[in-house]
């Protein structure tokens, strides 16, 4: 009988496995880790109780139609560009210190067109904004 000399193995760590899993608790963590939110405009949403909200401030009201159509303070704009919302804005509140700006829309207003009137008077610093709302019809 022979005698082989077995030579021994080092043994083989894969590693893989142990980095797939690391990976994935990675990407849980990520995904599951929630972050603080700062927003730069402060909305106040008022109830529908059909009671007026006293104002002592100057309101900039901006309009919006079901088309997208703006109107500031009643004048309707010539588009619906960012710029020219801007702009009549920057007219209405001059001379006005710290306006509060009314945003009233239409039921059937697309989203986007609310969106730009909001992001319009952010831009221009205004950040008192409040929603006009109706209150609803007795027996709905």
């Amino acid at each position: 009988m022979r005698w082989q000399t077995r030579r021994r193995e080092e043994p083989d760590l894969n590693l893989t496995p142990l980095i797939d899993v690391v990976f994935l608790l990675l990407i849980f963590f990520m995904v599951s880790t929630t972050f603080e939110r700062d927003t730069e405009i402060t909305l106040e949403l008022p109830e529908a109780t059909g009671e007026a909200m006293p104002s002592e401030r100057a309101v900039i009201e901006i309009s919006i139609d079901a088309q997208g159509n703006y109107y500031v303070n009643q004048q309707e704009l010539v588009n619906t560009r960012i710029e020219t919302l801007k702009r009549s804005i920057q007219q209405a509140a001059e001379g006005v210190d710290r306006p509060q700006v009314l945003l009233s829309a239409d039921r059937q207003t697309p989203h986007q067109a609310v969106i730009t009137a909001m992001d319009a008077a952010r831009q221009l610093g205004l950040v008192n904004l409040t929603f006009a709302t109706s209150s609803p019809a007795e027996g709905q």
